[in-house]
């Protein structure tokens, strides 16, 4: 099969004559100097309250009543940890504050805070509740009161087709309640965590994702959630040097994969990311990961090694095949694995 995707260093010897991409994480730089809280000890969890599955409605919103609607279900995160300040998307689940995100975006912080829509701009500390980063999903918690979170509805996963209308509802870079819209591209893609664990099932879509729109809701004209915006593919010479952006190439995790990895945290059988990185390597060998320098905070990767710092991004590079069914490890004529990285 002819691959989409091409090994970033091998396209560089090439001097430009094929294309290459990288798919990366969604999240956004982490930057150093903020002040550094300790997080409260994880709460047990209810089901996910009010995303409650459905069959979807034949009659579709407008943007602007999926905006109103459904932007007070999604709030700001900032996750500090000991490389800096990481921020990402939430999406509101029930009425006592438990919000699913990328695990990405809160994995190794030391603290979490929440932003929640509209015009006081409360910020709260949050609780990390549990993680799978084998799905690249976590669960956090804040108290609610005061902050008019609205759960978003979890929508049927069964009833998205290719062609539908999708939107989402973010912080690229920063800009908090960010809307934008686009259609389903694809079905069934096959994407990897930051730990290199396969991702089953992705959509993906060319409503613009960047940096920052990780962990939020991609909705349907309904206003319900089919999907977590996780990760975008980019040109891999706009991945050295310079903080990635949308290419109209995004990927979500399906409802149904969230649902499962939800109550797997749930039922405490979540890993943590370093316990699954440090799993895949002792299972599939060291050799295979090929590692790079600590990032400086707030710069792009600049080499085409999967790093942060040690085995922290000791993910599989990754490549796609063009029939859309998998995207998987490959690497490069150097040896060294294509970018998955934090933008």
């Amino acid at each position: 099969m002819k691959r989409l995707l091409a090994p970033i260093l091998a396209a560089a010897l090439i001097g430009g004559a094929v294309a290459s991409a990288a798919i990366l994480l969604i999240g956004s730089p982490r930057r150093s100097g903020t002040t550094v809280r300790s997080t409260a000890t994880s709460v047990p969890v209810s089901a996910t309250g009010t995303g409650t599955t459905r069959d979807v409605a034949s009659t579709g919103l407008t943007a602007t009543q999926i905006y109103q609607r459904d932007s007070s279900g999604v709030v700001a995160i900032k996750a500090v940890t000991a490389e800096g300040e990481d921020e990402g998307t939430g999406i509101v689940l029930n009425d006592q504050g438990l919000i699913l995100t990328n695990d990405h975006v809160v994995k190794n912080a030391t603290s979490i805070d929440v932003e929640a829509s509209g015009s006081t701009k409360t910020t709260r500390v949050a609780t990390l509740v549990g993680e799978e980063a084998n799905q690249d999903l976590a669960l956090i918690r804040v108290d609610p009161s005061g902050l008019g979170l609205k759960p978003l509805t979890i929508a049927s996963f069964s009833s998205v087709q290719v062609g539908d209308a999708v939107y989402a509802i973010g912080n690229p870079y920063g800009l908090e309640e960010t809307l934008t819209r686009g259609i389903v591209s694809a079905l069934g893609r096959e994407i990897s965590a930051p730990d290199g664990a396969k991702i089953t099932g992705a959509i993906q879509t060319d409503a613009a994702l960047n940096p920052g729109n990780s962990g939020g809701p991609l909705l349907n004209e309904q206003g319900e959630v089919i999907g977590v915006n996780s990760q975008i593919a980019t040109d891999a010479s706009t991945a050295n040097g310079a903080q990635p952006g949308n290419t109209g190439v995004g990927f979500a995790i399906s409802t149904n994969t969230a649902a499962a990895a939800i109550k797997t945290i749930q039922d405490g059988k979540g890993v943590t990311y370093a316990s699954a990185v440090r799993s895949r390597l002792e299972s599939e060998g060291a050799q295979r990961y090929s590692y790079g320098p600590s990032r400086a905070s707030g710069e792009a990767e600049a080499s085409g090694a999967a790093s942060e710092q040690g085995s922290r991004e000791a993910a599989g590079g990754v490549g796609a095949e063009q029939d859309g069914t998998e995207v998987e490890a490959s690497r490069s004529a150097e040896g060294q694995v294509p970018q998955i990285v934090v933008p």
